[in-house]
């Protein structure tokens, strides 16, 4: 027996193809569907049929779906009925408004089939529920919209970080090559441009890591594979990482026996470029920092050598948590395993989105921190 069977279900939607989409989702589990093309349609079918649940567009010409809710709310079957907003609209001021208008939940579209049904059976059950396990129900669902609001304030956070943020740094970038253009520039003044590029491209790094450590907590990063030159792409990183070389007295060497890979070039290359920003960070001065690549039976294999602390064996696994910090002390001139916890977090979750591995070995003295991308099938 289909225990949906008899719940009448309100779609109220000034879209036909939203309507009838929701309408053929919502039947294919035993609900009975209502449907209104706008608000004050929606409010008569209401009062007139009283149904169970009420799936709700924000947007609509005649009456929008905040204020519908609040009419809704003030109806004698409207306090209890469970009101479900469907908007495309993401951000955090129209959650507000529609928890403040007596909103039970709120999806944003395009709505998956699946979330729709379970988030309308919820709704429906709680309606069923006693006054306790209301209450107890409030309490997590209290939790459940601080979380979500939460999450849309990080994503604005991100917007931000991106759009506002990565165009100075652009700028920053572009001033100090044009006064590297300057043949008659003296050299005191070339090397603080040149050191200027170089920074203004590490910030640009870590702006991009933040973005792609979001997207990846929510599934969302996706490589564009294409094959790569991977000399080629190994000297772009070779060039971008070699003033902080010099500052550092470190030598940095690059030795690739692969001709190319198929991957999505800039994640590789920031890859590659955190993993050996982070072996200079550690190496001790007069050393060498090493990255190699080379092509195994199923695998290109990419190897960043640095001459460092090493990373204990316990830490392997927390090193590339984001965040994460190892305290220790220095050897020969290198510095312990602390930094930002931003670099390395985001390889794990780059490398993982091509179906590859990362991880870190011995490199007696120091850390081999080794990627794989397997072969393409």
């Amino acid at each position: 027996m289909n225990p949906t069977r008899g719940f009448a279900v309100l779609v109220a939607d000034d879209s036909d193809d939203n309507r009838h989409l929701a309408k053929a989702t919502l039947e294919r589990h035993g609900y009975q569907v209502l449907l209104a093309a706008g608000g004050e349609e929606a409010i008569a079918i209401f009062e007139a049929e009283e149904p169970d649940c009420v799936l709700l567009d924000v947007r609509m010409p005649d009456l929008d779906g905040f204020a519908v809710c609040e009419r809704i709310r003030a109806l004698p079957h409207g306090r209890e009925t469970p009101v479900i907003f469907l908007t495309a609209l993401r951000d955090v001021d129209t959650f507000d408004r529609a928890r403040r208008a007596g909103g039970t939940d709120f999806l944003t579209k395009p709505v998956h089939a699946a979330e729709l049904i379970i988030r309308v059976q919820s709704a429906v059950k709680l309606r069923r529920m006693s006054v306790e396990l209301r209450e107890q129900y409030e309490v997590l669902k209290h939790h459940s919209d601080v979380l979500q609001r939460v999450q849309l304030q990080k994503e604005r956070l991100m917007a931000f970080v991106v759009h506002d943020l990565k165009n100075p740094v652009s700028s920053m970038d572009l001033h100090a090559q044009v006064l590297l253009r300057d043949v008659a520039l003296p050299p005191r003044l070339r090397d603080s441009a040149t050191q200027i590029r170089s920074e203004a491209r590490h910030l640009n790094r870590m702006i991009m890591n933040l973005l792609d450590l979001s997207k990846g907590d929510e599934g969302l990063l996706s490589p564009r594979t294409e094959t790569v030159d991977l000399r080629l792409l190994a000297r772009e990183v070779e060039l971008e990482l070699s003033v902080m070389a010099e500052s550092r007295d470190v030598r940095l060497e690059c030795i690739v026996e692969v001709a190319s890979v198929r991957a999505d070039a800039d994640l590789l290359r920031r890859t590659l470029a955190n993993l050996v920003e982070n072996a200079l960070r550690h190496a001790p001065s007069g050393s060498l920092v090493r990255l190699t690549a080379v092509s195994r039976a199923d695998a290109t294999e990419f190897r960043v050598l640095d001459a460092g602390a090493g990373v204990p064996p316990e830490m392997r696994e927390k090193i590339f948590d984001a965040f994460i910090q190892i305290e220790g002390s220095s050897q020969d001139g290198a510095s312990s395993r602390t930094g930002r916890g931003l670099g390395l977090a985001f390889c794990k979750i780059a490398v993982e989105a091509h179906g590859g591995r990362l991880w870190v070995e011995d490199a007696a003295p120091g850390a081999a921190f080794c990627v794989t991308l397997p072969h393409p099938r």
